[in-house]
This record gives structure tokens, sequence and C-alpha cells, in this order.
């Protein structure tokens, strides 16, 4: 149960962020009748009522397998979907389990099965399988996220650094390889009986990820082109080359992903060829611009930049920071992270860390010596260095005074050291702060960031957040605070914007049109589209890239499909609706559309 979204739906939405510091999730909800902080009294009595129908709901509700608890709906059982899949592989398992007792050998692999679950589930994918001691996992199923490669590759990462700290009885530290691939599957058949059950994948992929496995070093994650393709240089990975791999067609390029990259934008990052010509946002641009120049003169101000996902946020701030390339100020960047919301100061400390120049192979004397050098710009006390330190893990080595405080005095001191560090900062030169996907930001930094906005009026700071509509910021309603919404380009833009990507390459007028028809004015959508239509090695395969003939693989660019089919996902039972909508064409009647899930009903 989404805890937030409920809270939502009965208009309580304010109170998400608290129910979230805590821990209430949808188990131990029915059970909080006292004590919901909650000052309101209305509020209060609203929210024990909704409680104890949900209490009344899940009592009266079936008991369903764990097993199969994330499963889709038994007649909606298999589906069409792109999907990542990892194979990981206990290294030496043979050799230990001729040397050790099978009881030890037990224990060691499901010390290792527990330490998979664990990262893979944290970055969002689902255990399919246990097959001895290794793990099978897939990424965009049940549940599809926008990033499901990167976080495939991210847990893997993560796996291979976990598992040589793992304390078994294998008397070594254990050593797994890992393979990934991404592609097009059927997946959600149920296999078998009793605890032998699974859900069943039919495609490539499966095959592909485990001959990836079978090649990888040890230690060591090995992914697949088409994986690859949809990183961008969010990571830093090895070309291993054509690779001949047992029942896979033909030489396979694969790559070794070493580590996450250092890049400063995830944005940047996905965007690692250049950047589309912007479109249709000239007002947008001029709003920033005089937003700017009260901000350089003294009156602080804040642009909420708000727009559904691929609408432009991102590129229409990298195109006003160009703008403003060639004058003096101090620029500052907070990337949210849809894997790290639970993270206290994430974009913070990640600014802070990349400004400071800290590398990951640095050692504890350069870490603080670069962070030292940093806040000796503003003159930063030793407390509030010592303060800084903590926020970035670095131990307290004696160079900064040891502070005694509780933990809310402590939190406290460290916000006002962070809002002090921005008012110094605008007293030199005016202060560009960009806080980037709000909507992915944890707790911590949304408050940070309410007393910041509160402070900004009297200081030269403008500072642009962005966000997705779902997301409310509860600053709004004060006097130098500006909303921007982001629409959807016009037809006539979509269509300037196709000639900016197309260049001097031909493209047929039907395939133009058909292009800005389906787009639907979402300029991410339209750059992926035509680059996928360009990238066509035949006329008839263009034709079928923008979907002139039925074949919804070809019709949704690799890029698209995690974004899309996380949208599908959170509509819940309006799923198969929209499904039905979609196999019928773009435009049908009530009618045809009662008809057709009426025929799906009998179907099943």
């Amino acid at each position: 149960m989404d805890v937030g979204e409920w809270l939502r739906s009965l208009g309580l939405g304010e109170y998400e962020p608290a129910f979230r510091d805590n821990r209430v999730d949808g188990e131990i909800l029915p059970n909080l009748m006292k004590e919901l902080g909650v000052a309101s009294v209305g509020h209060r009595r609203k929210l024990l009522s909704a409680i104890a129908k949900l209490s009344e709901r899940s009592a009266e509700a079936p008991a369903v397998p764990e097993a199969h608890r994330a499963g889709p709906l038994a007649h909606d059982a298999a589906e069409r979907r792109q999907l990542t899949v990892m194979f990981c592989d206990l290294v030496g398992s043979t050799a230990m389990s001729a040397r050790l007792d099978p009881e030890d050998m037990r224990g060691i692999i499901a010390a290792h099965h527990k330490c998979c679950a664990s990262l893979i589930e944290r970055n969002g994918g689902f255990v399919a399988k246990y097959m001895g001691d290794g793990v099978l996992a897939y990424f965009g199923y049940p549940q599809a996220h926008e990033h499901d490669a990167e976080r495939a590759v991210g847990a893997g990462l993560a796996i291979v650094e976990a598992a040589p700290k793992l304390e078994t009885s294998a008397g070594a530290p254990l050593h797994v390889r890992i393979g990934i691939a991404t592609g097009i599957v059927v997946v959600g058949d149920l296999l078998g009986s009793g605890e032998a059950q699974e859900r069943g994948v039919v495609g490539d992929t499966p095959n592909l990820a485990a001959r990836l496995q079978g090649i990888a070093e040890s230690d060591s994650v090995v992914i697949a082109d088409g994986t690859r393709k949809l990183l961008g240089d969010l990571f830093e990975l090895s070309d291993l080359g054509p690779q001949n791999l047992k029942g896979v067609a033909g030489p396979t390029r694969a790559y070794a992903a070493l580590r996450e990259s250092s890049q400063e934008s995830r944005f940047d990052a996905l965007h690692a060829g250049g950047l589309t010509a912007l479109v249709g946002r000239e007002e947008e641009i001029e709003l920033l611009l005089r937003r700017w120049a009260k901000a350089r003169a003294g009156e602080g101000a804040v642009v909420l930049l708000s727009g559904e996902a691929g609408v432009g946020k991102s590129r229409l701030t990298a195109a006003f920071l160009e703008r403003l390339s060639g004058q003096p100020h101090t620029r500052l960047r907070y990337f949210c992270s849809p894997q790290q919301t639970d993270s206290a100061l994430h974009p913070i400390i990640g600014h802070i860390e990349r400004a400071a120049g800290l590398a990951r192979d640095d050692t504890l004397q350069t870490k603080l010596d670069k962070l030292d050098a940093l806040l000796q710009k503003t003159s930063t006390s030793g407390e509030d260095s010592a303060l800084f330190a903590e926020m970035l893990s670095l131990p307290n080595v004696g160079r900064h005074p040891l502070l005694e405080l509780a933990p809310r005095q402590r939190r406290q001191r460290t916000m006002d050291a962070l809002i002090n560090q921005v008012e110094v900062l605008s007293s030199s030169v005016p202060v560009l702060m960009v806080f980037e996907d709000a909507h992915w930001a944890d707790p911590t930094s949304l408050e940070l960031f309410g007393r910041l906005v509160s402070n900004i009026a009297r200081h030269r700071v403008l500072l642009i957040v962005t966000f997705r509509p779902e997301f409310e910021p509860p600053w709004i309603e004060q006097a130098h605070v500006t909303a921007l919404a982001l629409n959807r380009l016009a037809p006539c833009e979509v269509d300037i914007m196709i000639d900016h990507i197309v260049g001097n390459n031909p493209l047929l007028a039907t395939v133009r049109q058909d292009i800005i028809e389906r787009t639907d004015g979402i300029p991410l959508f339209v750059e992926e589209m035509t680059k996928a239509v360009l990238e066509a090695v035949s006329e008839d395969e263009a034709w079928r890239t923008a979907a002139l003939v039925p074949s919804p693989t070809m019709a949704v660019p690799a890029s698209l499909h995690a974004s899309l089919m996380a949208r599908l996902d959170r509509l819940g039972p309006a799923k198969e609706l929209a499904q039905i909508g979609a196999a019928i064409g773009r435009e049908f009647s009530h009618e045809l559309l009662v008809a057709g899930v009426i025929e799906s009903v009998v179907f099943f």
C-alpha cells in the first residue's frame, strides 16, 4: 500500500513527510490509533476513521501467499514488456561444497541470497528465482520504474561490493559475478506448482544475461549493449569488445560496469551526445531572466518549475544556465535521485562533495583537506566545519571542535550552517541555486529548502526548483515565489524540433506527421522517436518504427519503454483499460471501449 497516495486521497497529503520519516507503511498503519502526530482534531478523526476502514478491509481480505504478492492479477498473468534481467552467481561454490559441511554451505548460500535479495529489492528489483547459489532477478516487473536498467547495474555493483564483506564460515571472502541484459520479453506466466511455482519469462534476454554472467570475471558486472544504451554516462564502463556467446547468434558486444560516474547531473549524463535545440520556450526563458535581474538587484526570488516527465524542465534549466555563462555569479546545483528518497540531505551532500572535489580514492586526510579548503572561502567557523565533516561521514580526527549536541540540536545547527553558507556567498556575488527533481527529495532536504525559500527574499539569490505535478510545494503562497508550469509543445513547435534533429537526413512527410501525432508534444518523446526513425536501416523499418504498422516493440524506442511502462503500472486497476484502448487505436468510442472490456473479461 502506498501510504502517501492514501493520505492524498483523503486530502491530507501534508502529513506524508511525517509518516515517511517515521517509516509508517501499510502493514503497521491499521495499528496506529493513537499518537499520529496530527495536531488538528478534525484531521485526526478523519485519519482514525479511514484507518478503521482499512482494518475492516484487511480482516475481510483473504490471505495471499507471499510468493505471489508481487505478481500481477491472475487474469493478467502474462505481459509483454521491456525487462532488465540480472543473473548473479557465487564464484567457487563447487569447490566450497567439496570442502565444507553441507550445513555450513547452506548457511553461506543463505547469507549470499539474503544479501542479494536485500540489495535487489532496495533498488526496485524483483527476485524471481534462487537457483542453487545463483539468483535470478527482474528489473521492470512486476513494477516498472523509469530507470530500471540503471537500478539493475547499481544493484549489481552494490552486490559486488557487499559480498566480500559478509561474515560466513567459508574461511575467506565471498565473490560473485553478474550478467545483465535488457530486452522485450513476455513475463508473468505461472509455471510449476507448490513451492516450485515461479513467474516465467520468455525471450532472448534471460539467456543473454546468463551467458554474460558466464564470461564475467570474479567481482565484476558485465552488461549487454542494449543495457548500455539506456545508461548514458551514468556509469564508468569498460568495453569488452564483441563476445561469442553460446546460444547467441553472432558476436555480442559486452561491457564491464566499473562504478558510478562522477557526472554532476543525471540529465547531462543521459545526454552525453549533446542536447537537442530548445524550441518553444522563449517566454519561459524571459521570465527566468527577469527574476534573475531582480535577484541580482537584491530582491531574492524563487521559481517553481513544474511539468510532467519528458516535457523539458532540465532542458530549460540547462538553456538558462547557458544564457548566464558570461555573468559573474556563484552556481549551486542540487540533484535528487529516485534511489535516494530516504537518504537525508542526499542532494546537499552530493553538491558539497562535487564542490570540494572529493574523489573515491582520496585518503581521509585528503578529503578533510579539500573540505577545509572549500569552507575557508566562506570563512566557515570550526564548529560549522565539524558539522559539515560529520554530514559527509568524515570522522573527527581532532582538527575540528568536538560538538556535544542532542540530535535535534545537531540537525538545527547543521541547517543553520548550510543556510549561512548561501547568505555569505550572496554577499559577494549573486547566487543561482537549482534544486532538480524535488519530487524525489528526502524530507530533510525539503525542510532545509523550505527554510531557504523563506530567507531568500532579502538576499541576492535566485532559486529554481524543478518537479513533477504530483509534488505539491508548500511555498507557493509567498510573495517572492513564482510558479511556472511547462506545457507540451504545439504541433508546429514539434515540427521545428524534428527539423533540428533530422538535419539534412530525408524524412517522409507521412512519417513526420505520425511522429507529431504520437508524441503528443512531449519533447523527450519527439527526440527519442525521431532518432529511432533515423537509426532505422531501411525505409520499411522506418515506417515500422513510426508505428504505421502494428508493431509495438518498434513503435516505442527502448529509451522510452521503462518510463511509459512505469506510468501504466501506476494506474493500478485502470491499467487494463488503458491497454485495451491502446490496442484499439488512438481514437475510439465509449461503446467500443466497453465492448473491449467485456470481451477481455470473457476471454480470461
